[in-house]
Order: structure tokens, then C-alpha cells, then sequence
């Protein structure tokens, strides 16, 4: 991420809205363009059945001659779990064990999605369920030191699957995208980078590993975070441990795959309030709620930012379009407060507080005790003369019925 003091010093896609301040770093050529939308233009130019071929040249080795899993595939009830699966059983003929790490902000919608998986595809499952109390405690600190509520998540999203990979022998794990790739462009496809240690060190859990968390300020001991932390080297190494990013391979398009998932397999998508996409996250109270204004008070701009970039880099929305759908969306009121608050034992004061504290004063202005001026990625493309320019989305299906967003948290479920 490129560090600035001063909001006049940062710079935005000229093709996209990204700005030079995103996390994951980004970088920009002579005419503006940002390096996630220039790798974007590899999806309209790389031979994609011979990238095809050859990821079934890879995966074909693996395959077990013994009738074993030939392959570990971490899912969850939302995202592109369901494509993954589809890629690896019916085109890569691969027997996949499933893995899931349970988040505890599961929403009734995302069981189903992921008993509806289990069943579609007849795969087996194994699912993590840490000790709430530690999770409690992991996601408290988390959010006070690093207002981040998401870490302890994204800390077994990551090394759940590589852990059973070391446990039972089964080397090759696939994952979808890369997200680097991406947003970003850090990488090329043809480089075909593969899941590492570093990368989920320095970019998903924002540099923290689970030992750092151990201090003489808390009272984390290393039985607390045994089931989240990321296999040793020379344990990867004795297994010939791999992960494999399907979006290397396949020409990725997240909107196009769901509305295939929920013709072929029945998929649930749903309205979620602080964006228009109706497929990302949907098996989560929290994503698209607190963790998202989380991300808007550090950065200056939440998911719906991110929704709108892919959107144009397909083609699908301009520029204009995408600043009027980040504007209708980033600001809205958070949801779902009262059941994180009362999951976490802390009053919304308190989480009210600790928002504020992480607000980046690049992009806020503290009027009022309890109020603030916005001044994000979006006023600086007015700033710079982008006009928003009205748009009806109408590629999004909403496929779920009020009755099964049930306002509670579903801890732990069998689904259907």
C-alpha cells in the first residue's frame, strides 16, 4: 500500500476506481491505468483451453490410485465454493474432500448453501469448530487493536485445509481466485502463483500471525491458537503440500459463474444492504455490515467499491455508473449490530467507540463527538471530475425468500 499524508497525493485508475492507497498495493503506468486492470486484460487475450489443459495435466498426478480424496477443496456458504466444486468433479474428475471453517456469523442462508453443496455433489465434508470462547476472545482483541473483526476468520479460512492436507496425506489443495490477482494485478496468470505462508501472513492476515498475537498485555496462551496456526515447512514439505488458484487457469468472472451455480445446483443468493452484488458473502451477518464500515473507516471505500471495478473491467457498468452505485451504498447504516454486540458481551457504545478510533483521518472529519464528514475515494473522483451517472442493476438474482434470512446467528447447523 503506497503511504501518503495528504489526500491531494492520491491517485485513481483512470479505467477503474482504485485507489493508490489499497492494501494490497497497487501500482500505475504512464497513462493512468492501474496494474489490476492491465492483468484484467489477460482474461481477453490468454488461450484459455490451453490454460485448461494444462491444469489437467497438473491435477492428473494427483489422483489417487488407491480410491482416496484426491484433492482437499476449502468452501463456505457463500462465495464461489460452488463453482470449485463443479470445476474439480465434473471437468478436473477429481474426488474432493471438502473443508469448512465455521466462521459463527453464519447466516441460515449459508448453512443451506453449504448442506445443498454436500448433497449436489455427494462430496464428503469435515467442518472446524473452534471453542466459541476462544474465537470470542480472538475476535475482541482483533477488533480492539486492530479493528479488524474478520482476522480470526480469515486465520482458519487458511489453515484449516492445509492442516488436513498434512493430516492425511493429500497434497493438492484448490483454491478459487487469487485476490492479489484480482484487484490488484500483483501477479500475471501465467505466473501461476500458488498459496503460500508469506502471502496469507502479509496480505489476509495483515502481517499478524498467530504467535504475535501472544503478549504480556493478554492472556492468549498457545493452546488458544494451536488450531489456527499454519503448518510448519518441513511438515508442507514431507507431504508436498500445494495450493492451486483455479483463476490462474479458468477465465474468472464471479457474476457469470453464480447465475450458472444457481440454474445448475440451486445455489442461494440474497440482497445484501451495503452493496449490489447478491452473491458475495451471503452466508455472513457481519461481512458486508461491520467488517465492510471497518474497511470503509481505515481506506477510504468498502466492497461495493470492489463490485463496482470488476463491473467495469467487464464491461458491464462505466465509470459513472460505478461512482453512483458506491455512493448509494457505502454509507449505509450498518446492520446487524445488536447480534454482534450481544455475541461479543460488549455494548454498541463500546463498538461505537472502537469504529471511531480506527477512522483514517485521510478520509474523515470528526465534527461532533459522534459525528463525521466523509471525505473517501469517491468525492476524490468528483474532485477530479468524474460525473455518477444513474444505473437499474438487473444482472443480480436474488433468489431467497425472507423467511430463510433468519435474524439470528446459526452457530452450527446440518442445513437441510
Amino acid at each position: 500500500m503506497n503511504k501518503t499524508n495528504n489526500i491531494e497525493d492520491i491517485q485513481v485508475c483512470k479505467k477503474c476506481l482504485y485507489p493508490s492507497t489499497h492494501p494490497l498495493g497497487i501500482t500505475f503506468d504512464k497513462n493512468g491505468i492501474c496494474s489490476g486492470c492491465r492483468i484484467h486484460e489477460e482474461k481477453n487475450s490468454l488461450d484459455w483451453d490451453f490454460r485448461l489443459n494444462k491444469l489437467k495435466k497438473i491435477v492428473n498426478k494427483y489422483k489417487s490410485k488407491k480410491g482416496n480424496y484426491d484433492c482437499i477443496v476449502p468452501v463456505s456458504g457463500g462465495g464461489d465454493s460452488y463453482f470449485i466444486v463443479h470445476i474439480v468433479k465434473n471437468i478436473l474428475k477429481l474426488s474432493p474432500l471438502l473443508v469448512c471453517h465455521n466462521k459463527y456469523f453464519n447466516t441460515s442462508i449459508g448453512i443451506k448453501n453449504i448442506a445443498n453443496l454436500r448433497i449436489k455433489f455427494d462430496c464428503d465434508i469435515l467442518i472446524q469448530n473452534i471453542n466459541q470462547n476462544i474465537i470470542k476472545k480472538l475476535t475482541k482483541h482483533t477488533l480492539m487493536e486492530h479493528g479488524n473483526i474478520y482476522w480470526p476468520v480469515i486465520s482458519g479460512n487458511t489453515s484449516f485445509p492445509v492442516n488436513v492436507s498434512v493430516k492425511y496425506k493429500i497434497p493438492l489443495i484448490i483454491w478459487g481466485a487469487h485476490q492479489g490477482i484480482e484487484q490488484t494485478g500483483m501477479f500475471s496468470h501465467e505466473h501461476e502463483v500458488e498459496m503460500t505462508r508469506r502471502y496469507r501472513e502479509d496480505h489476509d492476515l495483515y502481517g499478524k500471525d498467530e504467535d504475535s498475537l501472544i503478549s504480556l498485555d493478554n492472556d492468549f496462551h498457545n493452546d488458544d491458537l494451536d488450531q489456527l496456526r499454519y503448518p510448519e515447512m518441513n511438515q508442507i514439505s514431507s507431504i508436498g503440500v500445494r495450493g492451486i488458484y483455479l483463476g490462474n487457469f479458468l477465465r474468472w468472472d464471479s457474476v457469470v459463474q453464480h447465475k450458472l451455480m444457481i440454474k445448475l445446483y440451486k445455489f442461494k443468493s440474497n440482497f445484501l444492504s451495503r452493496t449490489f452484488d447478491t452473491y458475495d458473502h451471503v452466508d455472513c451477518f457481519n461481512y458486508i455490515n461491520i467488517h465492510d464500515y471497518l474497511k470503509l473507516s481505515k481506506h477510504g471505500y468498502s466492497k461495493v467499491l470492489d463490485h463496482a471495478c470488476r463491473e467495469i473491467r467487464y464491461k458491464r457498468i462505466s465509470r459513472e455508473n460505478a461512482l453512483f452505485l458506491v455512493e448509494n451504498y457505502q454509507l449505509r447504516k450498518i446492520e446487524n449490530i445488536d447480534l454482534f454486540c450481544e455475541w461479543l458481551d460488549i455494548s454498541k457504545k463500546s463498538l461505537n467507540f472502537v469504529i471511531n478510533r480506527f477512522k483514517n483521518e485521510l478520509f474523515w472529519k470528526q465534527t461532533d463527538i459522534d459525528n463525521w464528514n466523509f471525505n473517501g475515494v469517491t468525492q476524490i473522483l468528483k474532485k477530479n471530475g468524474l460525473k455518477r451517472k444513474k444505473i437499474k442493476i438487473k444482472n443480480f438474482i436474488n433468489n431467497s425468500s425472507s423467511k430463510e434470512n433468519l435474524k439470528k446467528y446459526i452457530f452450527f447447523g446440518k442445513g437441510i
